[in-house]
Protein backbone atom coordinates (compact mmCIF):
# COMPACT_ATOMS: atom_id res chain seq x y z
CA UNK A 1 0.00 0.00 0.00
CA UNK A 2 1.13 3.68 -0.54
CA UNK A 3 2.16 5.72 2.51
CA UNK A 4 -0.21 8.84 3.23
CA UNK A 5 1.37 11.80 5.10
CA UNK A 6 -0.84 12.93 7.24
CA UNK A 7 -3.83 11.27 6.99
CA UNK A 8 -7.42 13.26 7.05
CA UNK A 9 -9.72 13.27 9.95
CA UNK A 10 -13.12 13.24 8.99
CA UNK A 11 -16.39 13.30 11.12
CA UNK A 12 -19.66 12.16 8.68
CA UNK A 13 -22.85 11.45 9.64
CA UNK A 14 -25.13 8.66 7.96
CA UNK A 15 -29.00 8.97 7.67
CA UNK A 16 -30.46 6.15 6.59
CA UNK A 17 -32.84 6.01 3.74
CA UNK A 18 -35.31 3.16 5.45
CA UNK A 19 -36.20 2.40 9.20
CA UNK A 20 -34.02 0.45 11.02
CA UNK A 21 -35.71 -2.94 12.18
CA UNK A 22 -34.71 -3.64 15.82
CA UNK A 23 -34.48 -7.22 17.55
CA UNK A 24 -37.22 -6.04 19.94
CA UNK A 25 -39.46 -5.79 16.88
CA UNK A 26 -39.99 -2.11 16.21
CA UNK A 27 -39.04 0.18 13.73
CA UNK A 28 -36.14 3.28 14.49
CA UNK A 29 -37.27 5.68 11.29
CA UNK A 30 -35.27 8.71 10.42
CA UNK A 31 -31.89 6.80 12.22
CA UNK A 32 -28.94 8.95 11.79
CA UNK A 33 -25.06 7.21 12.58
CA UNK A 34 -22.61 9.88 13.35
CA UNK A 35 -19.22 8.17 12.68
CA UNK A 36 -15.15 9.25 12.32
CA UNK A 37 -12.71 8.55 9.79
CA UNK A 38 -8.91 8.68 9.45
CA UNK A 39 -6.36 7.59 7.02
CA UNK A 40 -7.30 7.02 3.34
CA UNK A 41 -9.21 4.14 2.05
CA UNK A 42 -7.79 2.75 -0.75
CA UNK A 43 -8.84 1.88 -4.64
CA UNK A 44 -9.52 -2.05 -3.31
CA UNK A 45 -11.42 -0.60 0.01
CA UNK A 46 -10.09 -3.46 1.51
CA UNK A 47 -7.53 -1.43 4.07
CA UNK A 48 -10.45 -0.36 6.96
CA UNK A 49 -10.60 -1.46 9.84
CA UNK A 50 -13.31 -0.90 12.23
CA UNK A 51 -13.14 0.35 15.80
CA UNK A 52 -16.49 -0.33 18.32
CA UNK A 53 -15.94 1.80 21.29
CA UNK A 54 -17.28 1.04 24.98
CA UNK A 55 -20.49 2.21 27.08
CA UNK A 56 -19.64 5.89 27.75
CA UNK A 57 -17.35 6.31 24.74
CA UNK A 58 -18.01 7.78 21.29
CA UNK A 59 -16.87 7.98 17.60
CA UNK A 60 -13.69 10.38 18.63
CA UNK A 61 -11.80 8.06 18.41
CA UNK A 62 -8.29 10.10 17.27
CA UNK A 63 -9.95 13.67 17.35
CA UNK A 64 -10.45 15.90 20.07
CA UNK A 65 -13.45 15.54 22.12
CA UNK A 66 -15.83 18.40 21.14
CA UNK A 67 -17.46 18.81 24.43
CA UNK A 68 -14.49 18.43 26.45
CA UNK A 69 -11.78 19.44 24.36
CA UNK A 70 -9.66 16.23 25.60
CA UNK A 71 -7.53 13.93 22.60
CA UNK A 72 -9.25 10.93 21.34
CA UNK A 73 -10.07 8.18 23.50
CA UNK A 74 -7.20 6.02 21.56
CA UNK A 75 -5.04 8.40 20.10
CA UNK A 76 -2.71 6.52 21.92
CA UNK A 77 -3.53 3.42 19.71
CA UNK A 78 -4.38 4.82 16.61
CA UNK A 79 -2.52 6.80 14.22
CA UNK A 80 0.55 7.31 11.91
CA UNK A 81 2.85 4.93 12.82
CA UNK A 82 0.82 3.91 15.56
CA UNK A 83 0.19 0.01 16.03
CA UNK A 84 -3.35 0.75 14.11
CA UNK A 85 -1.32 2.78 11.22
CA UNK A 86 -3.40 4.99 9.32
CA UNK A 87 -0.80 5.54 6.85
CA UNK A 88 -2.02 2.38 5.78
CA UNK A 89 -5.04 2.13 7.20
CA UNK A 90 -8.52 3.44 6.21
CA UNK A 91 -10.07 3.42 10.54
CA UNK A 92 -13.38 3.85 11.11
CA UNK A 93 -15.22 3.97 14.43
CA UNK A 94 -19.61 4.80 14.51
CA UNK A 95 -20.86 6.04 17.45
CA UNK A 96 -23.71 3.32 18.05
CA UNK A 97 -27.30 4.23 18.00
CA UNK A 98 -28.92 4.84 21.62
CA UNK A 99 -26.03 7.25 22.55
CA UNK A 100 -25.60 10.71 22.18
CA UNK A 101 -22.98 11.71 20.34
CA UNK A 102 -24.72 12.47 16.97
CA UNK A 103 -25.88 8.65 16.85
CA UNK A 104 -29.88 9.18 17.23
CA UNK A 105 -31.08 8.15 20.83
CA UNK A 106 -33.35 9.03 23.34
CA UNK A 107 -32.12 12.84 23.33
CA UNK A 108 -32.79 13.07 19.17
CA UNK A 109 -36.20 14.27 18.15
CA UNK A 110 -38.42 12.06 16.83
CA UNK A 111 -40.33 12.29 13.44
CA UNK A 112 -42.52 15.30 14.94
CA UNK A 113 -39.76 17.36 16.00
CA UNK A 114 -39.57 15.73 19.43
CA UNK A 115 -37.18 14.98 22.07
CA UNK A 116 -37.65 10.41 21.59
CA UNK A 117 -36.82 10.92 25.58
CA UNK A 118 -38.55 7.23 26.75
CA UNK A 119 -40.19 6.44 23.76
CA UNK A 120 -37.71 5.51 21.96
CA UNK A 121 -37.52 1.99 21.08
CA UNK A 122 -35.50 -0.38 23.85
CA UNK A 123 -32.04 -1.30 21.82
CA UNK A 124 -29.56 -4.13 21.61
CA UNK A 125 -25.99 -5.17 20.76
CA UNK A 126 -27.05 -6.34 17.62
CA UNK A 127 -28.86 -3.74 16.81
CA UNK A 128 -26.02 -1.08 17.10
CA UNK A 129 -24.41 -3.39 14.63
CA UNK A 130 -26.80 -3.01 12.10
CA UNK A 131 -26.02 0.55 12.28
CA UNK A 132 -22.52 -0.19 11.73
CA UNK A 133 -23.17 -2.28 8.50
CA UNK A 134 -24.88 0.52 7.22
CA UNK A 135 -22.27 2.84 7.22
CA UNK A 136 -19.80 0.31 5.69
CA UNK A 137 -22.35 -0.14 2.88
CA UNK A 138 -22.24 3.34 2.37
CA UNK A 139 -18.23 3.45 2.04
CA UNK A 140 -18.77 0.20 -0.30
CA UNK A 141 -16.38 -1.73 2.43
CA UNK A 142 -17.53 -4.96 1.78
CA UNK A 143 -14.85 -6.74 3.73
CA UNK A 144 -12.93 -4.89 6.35
CA UNK A 145 -8.95 -6.14 7.44
CA UNK A 146 -10.07 -6.02 10.73
CA UNK A 147 -12.58 -5.68 13.32
CA UNK A 148 -11.37 -4.07 16.90
CA UNK A 149 -13.23 -3.36 20.13
CA UNK A 150 -12.53 -3.27 24.15
CA UNK A 151 -15.59 -3.70 26.75
CA UNK A 152 -18.96 -3.17 24.95
CA UNK A 153 -17.05 -2.37 21.88
CA UNK A 154 -15.74 -5.94 22.26
CA UNK A 155 -19.67 -7.09 22.56
CA UNK A 156 -20.43 -5.19 18.79
CA UNK A 157 -16.91 -6.78 17.06
CA UNK A 158 -18.08 -11.07 18.27
CA UNK A 159 -21.56 -9.63 17.47
CA UNK A 160 -20.68 -8.12 14.14
CA UNK A 161 -18.67 -11.37 13.13
CA UNK A 162 -21.03 -13.75 14.22
CA UNK A 163 -24.09 -12.47 12.50
CA UNK A 164 -22.35 -10.59 9.35
CA UNK A 165 -19.07 -13.15 9.01
CA UNK A 166 -18.48 -12.02 5.94
CA UNK A 167 -17.78 -8.63 6.25
CA UNK A 168 -14.56 -8.89 8.12
CA UNK A 169 -11.70 -11.20 8.16
CA UNK A 170 -9.73 -10.58 11.44
CA UNK A 171 -11.25 -9.77 15.20
CA UNK A 172 -9.40 -8.27 17.73
CA UNK A 173 -11.61 -8.36 21.41
CA UNK A 174 -10.09 -6.44 24.26
CA UNK A 175 -11.26 -7.37 27.58
CA UNK A 176 -14.62 -8.10 26.68
CA UNK A 177 -17.25 -11.15 27.02
CA UNK A 178 -19.96 -12.92 24.88
CA UNK A 179 -22.48 -12.34 27.72
CA UNK A 180 -23.59 -10.29 30.42
CA UNK A 181 -23.25 -11.93 34.23
CA UNK A 182 -25.23 -11.57 36.48
CA UNK A 183 -22.86 -9.57 38.50
CA UNK A 184 -22.85 -6.74 35.19
CA UNK A 185 -26.50 -6.76 35.15
CA UNK A 186 -26.67 -6.37 39.10
CA UNK A 187 -24.09 -3.49 38.44
CA UNK A 188 -26.18 -1.72 35.87
CA UNK A 189 -29.46 -1.64 38.06
CA UNK A 190 -27.16 0.32 40.70
CA UNK A 191 -26.70 2.81 38.12
CA UNK A 192 -30.35 2.75 36.43
CA UNK A 193 -31.88 2.75 39.82
CA UNK A 194 -29.75 5.91 40.86
CA UNK A 195 -30.76 7.76 37.49
CA UNK A 196 -34.66 7.00 37.75
CA UNK A 197 -34.79 8.11 41.27
CA UNK A 198 -33.35 11.19 40.93
CA UNK A 199 -36.38 13.70 41.07
CA UNK A 200 -35.11 15.78 37.74
CA UNK A 201 -35.38 12.68 35.63
CA UNK A 202 -38.84 13.50 35.41
CA UNK A 203 -39.77 9.88 33.61
CA UNK A 204 -36.93 10.74 31.12
CA UNK A 205 -38.68 13.92 30.12
CA UNK A 206 -36.13 16.31 31.30
CA UNK A 207 -34.79 17.96 27.63
CA UNK A 208 -36.95 20.90 27.74
CA UNK A 209 -36.15 21.48 31.39
CA UNK A 210 -32.85 21.72 30.71
CA UNK A 211 -33.30 23.48 27.29
CA UNK A 212 -34.72 26.45 29.28
CA UNK A 213 -32.15 26.53 31.92
CA UNK A 214 -33.28 23.76 34.46
CA UNK A 215 -31.89 21.06 35.47
CA UNK A 216 -31.68 17.28 34.10
CA UNK A 217 -31.18 14.02 36.61
CA UNK A 218 -27.40 14.80 37.33
CA UNK A 219 -26.99 13.90 40.51
CA UNK A 220 -28.52 10.26 39.83
CA UNK A 221 -25.73 10.30 36.37
CA UNK A 222 -23.15 10.79 38.42
CA UNK A 223 -23.89 8.64 41.33
CA UNK A 224 -24.34 5.66 38.07
CA UNK A 225 -20.84 6.70 36.83
CA UNK A 226 -19.23 6.35 39.97
CA UNK A 227 -20.58 2.80 40.55
CA UNK A 228 -19.15 2.01 37.38
CA UNK A 229 -16.26 3.47 37.22
CA UNK A 230 -15.02 1.20 40.38
CA UNK A 231 -15.87 -1.70 38.84
CA UNK A 232 -13.65 -0.47 35.58
CA UNK A 233 -10.58 -0.29 38.07
CA UNK A 234 -8.38 -2.88 40.08
CA UNK A 235 -8.14 -2.92 44.41
CA UNK A 236 -4.66 -2.67 43.57
CA UNK A 237 -4.62 0.23 41.87
CA UNK A 238 -7.05 2.03 43.88
CA UNK A 239 -4.54 1.05 46.65
CA UNK A 240 -1.61 2.32 44.87
CA UNK A 241 -3.16 5.64 43.87
CA UNK A 242 -5.36 6.55 46.90
CA UNK A 243 -4.79 4.65 49.72
CA UNK A 244 -6.88 5.47 52.51
CA UNK A 245 -5.12 8.90 52.00
CA UNK A 246 -6.91 12.31 52.92
CA UNK A 247 -8.16 14.55 50.34
CA UNK A 248 -6.11 18.57 51.38
CA UNK A 249 -6.09 18.23 55.10
CA UNK A 250 -4.48 16.37 57.60
CA UNK A 251 -7.18 14.75 59.78
CA UNK A 252 -10.84 13.62 59.14
CA UNK A 253 -13.70 15.70 59.57
CA UNK A 254 -15.86 13.41 61.60
CA UNK A 255 -18.50 14.45 58.92
CA UNK A 256 -19.30 13.61 55.34
CA UNK A 257 -17.01 15.89 53.15
CA UNK A 258 -14.51 14.06 50.99
CA UNK A 259 -12.53 13.31 53.25
CA UNK A 260 -10.32 10.88 51.66
CA UNK A 261 -8.61 10.90 48.03
CA UNK A 262 -10.75 8.12 46.51
CA UNK A 263 -14.05 9.84 47.31
CA UNK A 264 -12.77 13.28 45.79
CA UNK A 265 -11.86 11.04 42.97
CA UNK A 266 -14.80 9.66 42.03
CA UNK A 267 -17.62 12.90 42.97
CA UNK A 268 -15.05 14.33 39.98
CA UNK A 269 -15.83 11.31 37.43
CA UNK A 270 -19.42 11.69 38.14
CA UNK A 271 -19.66 15.26 38.17
CA UNK A 272 -17.71 15.72 35.04
CA UNK A 273 -19.36 12.58 33.27
CA UNK A 274 -23.10 14.70 33.23
CA UNK A 275 -21.31 17.27 31.24
CA UNK A 276 -20.67 15.30 28.24
CA UNK A 277 -23.22 12.11 28.51
CA UNK A 278 -26.91 11.63 28.49
CA UNK A 279 -28.84 9.59 31.49
CA UNK A 280 -31.37 8.46 29.13
CA UNK A 281 -28.60 6.82 26.57
CA UNK A 282 -27.28 5.74 29.88
CA UNK A 283 -30.03 3.73 30.55
CA UNK A 284 -30.31 2.57 26.73
CA UNK A 285 -27.06 1.48 26.07
CA UNK A 286 -26.67 0.10 29.55
CA UNK A 287 -29.87 -2.53 28.90
CA UNK A 288 -28.40 -3.06 25.22
CA UNK A 289 -25.48 -4.51 27.16
CA UNK A 290 -27.01 -6.72 29.50
CA UNK A 291 -29.42 -8.18 27.09
CA UNK A 292 -26.39 -9.40 25.06
CA UNK A 293 -25.60 -13.44 25.17
CA UNK A 294 -24.22 -14.46 21.95
CA UNK A 295 -25.26 -18.06 22.53
CA UNK A 296 -28.32 -17.42 23.44
CA UNK A 297 -28.83 -15.31 20.09
CA UNK A 298 -27.87 -19.14 18.17
CA UNK A 299 -29.20 -21.58 19.80
CA UNK A 300 -27.85 -22.03 22.92
CA UNK A 301 -24.14 -22.49 22.07
CA UNK A 302 -21.71 -20.44 21.18
CA UNK A 303 -19.78 -21.81 19.11
CA UNK A 304 -22.66 -21.81 16.58
CA UNK A 305 -22.52 -18.37 16.70
CA UNK A 306 -19.04 -18.44 14.54
CA UNK A 307 -19.98 -21.59 12.47
CA UNK A 308 -20.20 -19.36 9.38
CA UNK A 309 -17.16 -16.79 10.11
CA UNK A 310 -14.02 -17.99 8.13
CA UNK A 311 -12.06 -14.47 10.11
CA UNK A 312 -9.02 -15.02 12.11
CA UNK A 313 -9.21 -13.87 15.91
CA UNK A 314 -7.43 -12.83 18.64
CA UNK A 315 -8.74 -11.93 22.52
CA UNK A 316 -6.94 -10.16 25.36
CA UNK A 317 -7.64 -10.19 28.58
CA UNK A 318 -6.26 -8.11 32.00
CA UNK A 319 -5.38 -10.23 35.20
CA UNK A 320 -6.83 -7.65 37.17
CA UNK A 321 -9.97 -7.26 35.41
CA UNK A 322 -12.68 -8.33 37.74
CA UNK A 323 -15.72 -6.78 35.37
CA UNK A 324 -14.76 -9.09 32.25
CA UNK A 325 -12.39 -11.42 34.00
CA UNK A 326 -10.02 -13.75 31.88
CA UNK A 327 -12.61 -16.47 32.35
CA UNK A 328 -14.98 -14.93 29.77
CA UNK A 329 -12.55 -14.39 26.71
CA UNK A 330 -11.39 -18.60 27.53
CA UNK A 331 -15.12 -19.16 26.94
CA UNK A 332 -15.10 -17.79 23.52
CA UNK A 333 -11.84 -18.85 22.66
CA UNK A 334 -12.98 -22.53 23.12
CA UNK A 335 -15.89 -21.99 21.00
CA UNK A 336 -13.60 -20.52 18.29
CA UNK A 337 -11.90 -23.76 18.47
CA UNK A 338 -15.03 -25.72 18.45
CA UNK A 339 -15.87 -24.65 14.70
CA UNK A 340 -11.82 -24.84 14.27
CA UNK A 341 -11.09 -21.04 13.23
CA UNK A 342 -7.66 -19.47 14.20
CA UNK A 343 -7.27 -17.82 17.40
CA UNK A 344 -4.88 -16.49 19.32
CA UNK A 345 -5.39 -15.69 23.02
CA UNK A 346 -3.29 -13.74 25.61
CA UNK A 347 -4.00 -12.65 29.16
CA UNK A 348 -1.64 -9.68 29.77
CA UNK A 349 -0.47 -8.51 33.50
CA UNK A 350 -1.61 -4.64 34.17
CA UNK A 351 -2.45 -2.94 36.71
CA UNK A 352 -5.55 -0.41 36.14
CA UNK A 353 -8.40 -3.31 35.71
CA UNK A 354 -10.58 -3.11 33.89
CA UNK A 355 -9.55 0.43 32.12
CA UNK A 356 -6.06 -1.43 30.69
CA UNK A 357 -6.87 -1.78 27.22
CA UNK A 358 -7.40 2.17 27.32
CA UNK A 359 -4.37 3.36 29.07
CA UNK A 360 -0.28 2.23 28.60
CA UNK A 361 0.18 -1.36 28.59
CA UNK A 362 3.06 -1.64 26.08
CA UNK A 363 2.66 -5.31 25.62
CA UNK A 364 -0.68 -4.15 24.35
CA UNK A 365 0.69 -2.30 22.36
CA UNK A 366 2.94 -5.07 20.70
CA UNK A 367 -0.08 -7.38 20.64
CA UNK A 368 -2.24 -5.01 18.58
CA UNK A 369 0.37 -4.61 16.02
CA UNK A 370 1.19 -7.78 15.33
CA UNK A 371 -2.38 -8.95 14.95
CA UNK A 372 -3.44 -6.08 12.74
CA UNK A 373 -0.57 -7.14 10.49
Amino acid sequence: MATVLNPPIENRHLDLDMPLLLDGGQMLPCARIAYETCGTLNAAKDNAILICHALTGDQHVVSNHPKTGKPGWWVRMVGPGKPIDTDRFFVICANVIGSCMGSTGPASNDPEGQPWGMRFPVITIRDMVRGHIAVLDSLGIDSLHALVGGSMGGMQALSLAANFPERTRAVLVLASTARHSAQNIAFHEVGRQAIMADPEWRDGNYYEAKASGGKGPEKGLSVARMAAHITYLSEAGLTEKFGRRLQNREEKTFGFDADFQIESYLRYQGLSFTDRFDANSYLYITRAMDYFDLAEEHGGMLANAFAKSKARYCLVSFDTDWLYPTAESRNVVHALNAVGLPVSFVELSAPFGHDSFLLDVPALDRVVQGFIG
